[in-house]
């Protein structure tokens, strides 16, 4: 039996103000990439160290709640050999763990993706939470098309995915991040993404509410509504932020304690921006705090800064990303603060 109060508790720490989440649960293969394009080979002591780095970085827990960690992370003991899970703790920040097994190719639907892994994952979860994890993450995408994509049954397919995941994670204490993404890729409008997530998030709703997840035990982590990458017209961040909250006030329930935002493929400058607006706007007439759950918008600068061998250049850099991305929880960023 659940515990509702131990995972309404979490969630809303997860989301207190001025602080976010930080998604360090890149797979073998992106890893690679990003280490790539700096020069440092992705071995196994490399990607510890590189989120041990991150991990101790101090100062940062006062904007960073949560980190989402990769199965491999999880496992992993920084070079004192603390378990980085204990790491985490020991700073006053919650650890996470992505649970699915990725978006592979749906039967039938070309062009459409639906996500896997709920075979097993009952054990799974129960493992994470001895190890220390304290929520999960999983993630489906959705993808716009001029082909008539998303299609009806793609969106219901992801829907119940991630209502049968939400209900398997509070069975094992862990809170669920529920994460539908809207892809960028694409011309698409702007409200061609509202509409699209609008139906996206109200299927999502109405599959949690099927399988009695307890949303005040859970958070949304949804794309922002904005242009696509390939758009002619690009919206700037005072109508991204209306489109996103006029948005998630048509389909998002108000005991939904918190949604934070993934960056989707924005820079970290744009991320920012668009959440320190939302904020700036519309904090004081909504039910829900908004917040961030970054990867790259939070890691770029910080890897670069790092490059395999200065950790001191790299916190420093995530410290700053992180102190930004709290300050536009309160509505409070500025450029002139880069």
């Amino acid at each position: 039996m659940a515990d509702h109060a131990s995972l309404h508790q979490i969630a809303s720490d997860l989301v207190a103000p001025g602080r976010g989440i930080l998604a360090a649960d890149e797979s073998f293969p992106t890893i690679k990439k990003r280490f790539d394009a700096i020069g440092v080979d992705s071995t196994e002591a490399n990607r510890c160290g590189w989120r041990s780095l991150l991990f101790s970085t101090a100062g940062a827990e006062q904007y960073i709640s949560g980190v989402i960690c990769f199965d491999e992370t999880l496992r992993q003991s920084n070079a004192d050999g603390v378990p980085l899970p204990r790491v985490l703790a020991d700073a006053g920040i919650i650890a996470g763990i992505k649970v699915d097994k990725g978006a592979r190719a749906m039967a039938g639907a070309p062009g459409e993706k639906v996500t896997e892994g709920l075979d097993g994952l009952r054990d799974r979860l129960s493992e994470y939470h001895e190890l220390g994890a304290r929520f999960a993450k999983w993630r489906a995408v959705i993808t716009i098309g001029a082909d008539g994509r998303p299609s009806t049954r793609n969106i219901a397919a992801n829907a119940e995915a991630l209502a049968r995941y939400a209900a398997l994670c509070q069975e094992a204490g862990l809170v669920p991040i529920v994460e539908p993404e809207v892809l960028m890729d694409g011309d698409h409008s702007l409200a061609r993404c509202e509409a699209v997530t609008t139906d996206t998030l109200r299927a999502v709703f109405a599959a949690l509410a099927l399988h009695e997840v307890d949303l005040p035990g859970t958070l949304l982590k949804p794309n922002m509504v904005i242009s696509g990458k390939g758009a002619a017209e690009q919206a700037d961040a005072a109508a991204v932020a209306e489109a996103t909250v006029r948005c998630f006030r048509n389909s998002v329930p108000a005991a939904v304690p918190g949604i934070v935002f993934l960056s989707g493929g924005q820079s970290e400058q744009q991320a920012t921006a668009n959440l320190n607006e939302m904020n700036k706007r519309y904090r004081s007439v909504i039910p829900w705090q908004l917040s961030f759950s970054y990867g790259r918008a939070l890691q770029a600068s910080p890897l670069r800064a790092w490059s395999g061998s200065d950790v001191a250049a790299g916190q420093a850099a995530f410290l700053h990303r992180s102190r930004l991305n709290g300050a536009a929880r309160f509505g409070e960023y500025s450029s002139d603060m880069e």
